[in-house]
């Protein structure tokens, strides 16, 4: 059967599905050392078991890694989570990633064969050796596996009125045999724009093989992955496919169905005996290049130009045997990269072709402007990345990309919009093995998987093992007070208001006393005020003010003189203890406030809406009142060294600093806020305690629980502004997914 499609192309449902796809990523690539040699290291254990972890593997070699994404519905979403997992490699392996898909200058014994545990898969490895040899399996690269949306190829089923003629696996099919003929045919066109291995190591190459000049692909060419047989795979059915593939193996020319080196390989199923039956579900391009100029070895340009290109291709008619192009590829990839290629002319021709498709369907003017990108680099071959490569030092490039995961080590790449707990848990899941999934960005709500083993997460800590009334219960700090305060669990004394009037009329009461103005139900610090001395009428009022914007009911409490100290508690046990400073500068007798807080928020590890470990000081209303407290105003210039702080309230929200504590506060005080978690019957929480002398034992008169959070900030335990971290994320993780060594 032979396609045509031609009719659909003006239809206004097509304009509106043409995007949709489904696309992966397996990225191949070979460990290096701080020397640019290649790695001697086994496979990191830290990694988990690679038998089951789905993003981090290990391909032919030990020293040859597989980065897998999950299948996305967009480019961005596969290089969002591409960027993830190199990010977790780099910092989990501490370890380059050589950037080009030709290794560096190797000895055959610097190769070994992956330690799998299966026997059968080493064997496997082995027999590649023998028949091919060590160095042509270690050349890396990208395989694009691509599926059209369900959605397209249903719409193109039925407007093509198709459904009348053939069963909708049977259209499919035809679909992706299209493409896979057209892909062969025309394939050279990225080899010519993505090849980016112009030369290889003089260890690479066989005695009886001799490269005269650098070129376009030598991955490409047949100095790379080249079958046995010489025979061409038939496209014309899934049968004849399948049906060739097989003869091969049961010839002996090939020791396993897998070891078919294709361009295209027609994917969906276990093997080719089961695809037949159940018939092809996507195609895995397995032509490209790491482009050693991109962080992740490929760039959204080309992850969309791929994906217009393939959809385009189903769309244009055939002509000719498509096996010609192997013929016309080889030839392209062996071309010296600065030269034009002998099919400038015809490559130019197909893409004017292409740019009029996608105007005819009146595609986005950016990419109209990504084809012509494209159309130019025929007319200039030195932009093209096997031209680019030829005065570049890869190592540097390495390293440029490895040092690139280390500037922000508290940010996950590819997740950096979300909240920086979540952040760190979905590096732990990644690096541990768990399939990750991100149901909702904007809520911090995501899914980790494990076998059939699944949990919800959102904000970092909260997960179905703790109840909604022990939330609800730790938001409302006054139902927390009380129920502390049953068992004898020391809390400070307070009032509670609904209405400002009624908090205003007991001034006559408080105003010489120290207080603590809080809303009822918080978090982050939001609407704090803490006075130590006598307040003025104003102030009082202003307070309050700044507490009712936050809820509609706030409390008074006496207080409670000590050192604040948060609690990380996680199924019973204290993992972690902080003490957290408030808001502060350091003076010097030259800079005002305003400029000393702009110079403290200028640090990489500060930033607004928990994105960054600490959050950047602010000079808002609740600042300038503790400023005005002090006789101070944001334009006062400190003496040198003299501490200023800028908030009562500790909070790492609102510029505080963090400490880590954990090995130096008595135990007495894990046992009073493990008990706390038990009252509330939660598994999470983050307790703080005013304690007067942490040495001392807890007694009834030297603390007093101050919280309970239902969602405690993670990221402060694992990047503390001083102190030894606690990755609380990992703890996390473990807790869900005990199953896991």
């Amino acid at each position: 059967m032979k396609l045509d499609l031609t009719s659909i192309i003006k239809n206004e449902q097509f304009t509106a599905l043409y995007h949709e796809m489904i696309l992966g990523i397996e990225k191949e690539s070979v460990r290096v050392t701080d020397k640019g040699t290649l790695a001697q290291t086994n496979h990191s254990s830290k990694f988990g078991n690679r038998n089951f972890h789905p993003y981090i593997q290990t391909d032919f070699a030990e020293n040859q890694i597989e980065l897998i994404t999950p299948p996305c519905d967009s480019s961005q979403g596969v290089l969002d989570y591409l960027a993830a997992i190199h990010d977790v490699f780099y910092r989990t392996a501490d370890e380059r990633l050589w950037p080009a898909s030709m290794p560096p200058e190797f000895t055959a014994d610097q190769i070994a064969v992956a330690k799998l545990d299966c026997q059968e898969d080493v064997d496997y490895r082995n027999y590649l050796v023998k028949a091919y040899g060590k160095n042509k399996q270690i050349i890396s690269g990208i395989h694009y596996n691509f599926e059209f949306s369900n959605r397209l190829i249903q719409f193109l089923y039925q407007d093509s009125q198709s459904a009348e003629k053939f069963e909708f696996q049977d259209f499919k099919n035809e679909i992706y045999l299209k493409l896979a003929r057209q892909f062969t045919r025309y394939r050279y066109i990225l080899t010519y724009f993505y090849g980016a291995t112009p030369f290889a190591a003089k260890s690479f190459l066989n005695q009886d093989e001799k490269l005269d000049q650098p070129v376009r692909s030598i991955r490409n060419s047949n100095f790379g992955y080249v079958n046995h047989f010489s025979k061409a795979t038939p496209l014309d059915s899934l049968d004849s496919y399948a049906n060739h593939i097989l003869e091969q193996v049961n010839s002996g020319a090939l020791i396993h169905e897998k070891e078919y080196y294709g361009s295209v390989r027609l994917r969906g199923a276990k093997n080719l005996t089961e695809l037949k039956k159940t018939g092809i579900q996507y195609v895995e391009l397995r032509c490209f290049d790491l482009n050693p100029f991109e962080p992740y070895g490929i760039s959204k340009k080309m992850l969309d130009f791929i994906h217009y290109f393939a959809l385009f291709l189903i769309f244009k008619p055939e002509v000719g045997d498509c096996h010609q192009g192997d013929e016309m590829n080889c030839l392209v990839a062996l071309e010296h990269p600065n030269a034009p290629t002998a099919y400038s002319e015809e490559g130019q021709e197909l893409l004017y072709e292409m740019k009029r498709f996608y105007r005819n369907i009146k595609a986005e003017p950016e990419l109209i402007e990504l084809i012509d990108h494209y159309i130019r680099k025929f007319d200039h071959p030195e932009y093209t990345l096997a031209s680019r490569m030829l005065e570049r030092d890869l190592f540097k490039i390495a390293t440029i990309h490895f040092e690139r995961a280390f500037k922000r080590p508290f940010q996950l790449a590819g997740f950096t919009q979300m909240e920086l707990s979540t952040q760190n848990i979905l590096f732990d899941a990644i690096q541990k093995g768990l399939k990750v999934e991100v149901l909702d960005e904007a809520d911090q709500f995501i899914r980790l998987s494990f076998e059939q083993h699944q949990e919800l997460i959102k904000n970092g800590n909260m997960t179905a093992y703790d109840n909604y009334i022990s939330a609800l219960a730790m938001e409302n700090k006054l139902v927390t007070k009380k129920l502390l305060s049953e068992v004898d669990i020391q809390v400070p004394n307070g009032y509670e208001f609904s209405q400002i009037d009624q908090a205003l009329a007991i001034y006559p009461i408080i105003k010489n006393q120290a207080i603590v103005i809080k809303p009822k139900s918080t978090n982050y610090g939001l609407g704090i005020s803490i006075f130590k001395q006598a307040i003025a009428y104003e102030d009082y009022k202003s307070a309050l003010e700044f507490a009712f914007k936050e809820d509609q009911q706030v409390l008074i409490e006496e207080f409670v003189e000590g050192t604040e100290y948060r609690f990380y508690v996680l199924d019973g046990q204290v993992k972690a203890i902080l003490l957290r400073i408030p808001a502060n500068v350091q003076g010097d007798g030259i800079h005002t406030i305003s400029e000393l807080v702009a110079k403290k928020n200028d640090s990489i590890y500060r930033g607004t809406n928990h994105r960054f470990p600490l959050e950047k000081i602010q000079l808002g209303g609740i600042e300038k009142l503790m400023l005005k407290e002090q006789g101070l105003t944001i334009e006062a210039v400190p003496k040198n060294q003299e501490i200023v702080y800028l908030r009562e309230n500790s909070n790492i929200s609102t510029g505080g600093d963090s400490v880590d504590m954990t090995d130096q506060v008595d135990e007495s005080y894990h046992r009073i806020a493990e008990r706390v978690a038990k009252i509330l019957k939660t598994v999470v929480t983050g307790v703080d305690i005013i304690i007067k002398d942490k040495d001392v034992p807890a007694n009834e008169s030297n603390y007093k629980i101050i919280e309970a959070n239902q969602n405690p900030m993670m990221q402060m335990h694992i990047f503390p502004y001083q102190g030894q971290g606690r990755r609380v994320t990992k703890m996390m993780v473990d807790y869900l997914f005990p199953e896991i060594d």
